[in-house]
């Protein structure tokens, strides 16, 4: 997808979690104490990750999975330990070399390979399942579609994501969000209509269908999650 809008967003993004954000999001995602609202996050999203790794086939082995948007690695560990050849590529370098640094030794048959980047690049091949873990949140409605339209032609079985639910709380959010100094802003959330993403999803994808979906909610943690089966899966 080669679209400037979505190009410059990326380029936020990286710059937030490569430079202002790391030091924070390393703490987030390890098992360091923080503060009560930062362990409802990291509540949500350790029920997140679960759920989304509950939809991927016990037995991995001999599967290829991209993991994009990894963060620091903890969803392409528990793949890996599955027996799946993990791609896991994330926008920040910062945060893929830690999660190299925290790759434990006891991965059994599995394999990680971390890059960074950008995860809709067609040079990293074919996939038997996608999971975007909270890396489409920060894009426009029409944006996360066409990203999920990229990967699927380079997809077998499924892809699994998240996107940011539009609540009330979360609006309010993005209206407080600009008000502040642009210095000081971090990649905004997008809040998204579950109604109108669903139908633009099955308008886009010819054959695919959407499976199971499950919203998470822990305090300053939204996200809702869900499944879209590609066209072979339907008569396996």
């Amino acid at each position: 997808m080669n679209d400037l809008a979505y190009e410059q967003r990326r380029g936020e993004i990286e710059n937030y979690f490569d430079r202002t954000a790391a030091d924070a999001w390393a703490k987030l995602t390890s098992s360091a104490p923080v503060s009560g609202i930062r362990a409802t996050v990291r509540a949500g999203r350790d029920l997140t990750r679960s759920t989304l790794l509950s939809w991927l086939p016990a037995d991995l082995h001999g599967l290829r999975i991209l993991d994009a948007g990894c963060g620091t690695g903890a969803l392409a560990v528990e793949a890996a330990r599955r027996g799946a050849e993990v791609v896991a590529i994330d926008l920040s370098p910062t945060l893929v070399q830690l999660a190299r640094e925290r790759v434990p030794q006891d991965l059994g048959a599995g394999r990680i390979t971390f890059c960074s980047g950008d995860m809709l690049d067609a040079g990293l091949g074919h996939f038997d399942h996608v999971v975007g873990m909270d890396s489409l949140i920060h894009y426009e409605r029409h944006d996360v579609v066409r990203a999920i339209g990229a990967l699927a032609p380079r997809t077998r079985r499924s892809i699994v994501f998240t996107f940011a639910p539009r609540t009330p709380m979360l609006a309010a959010m993005r209206v407080v969000g600009r008000l502040l100094p642009r210095s000081d802003r971090s990649p905004s959330i997008v809040p998204v209509t579950e109604k109108l993403l669903r139908k633009e999803l099955i308008e886009n994808l010819p054959g695919w269908t959407i499976g199971r979906d499950l919203r998470v909610s822990t305090n300053f943690y939204k996200s809702h999650s869900i499944e879209l089966c590609a066209p072979e899966m339907q008569h396996a």
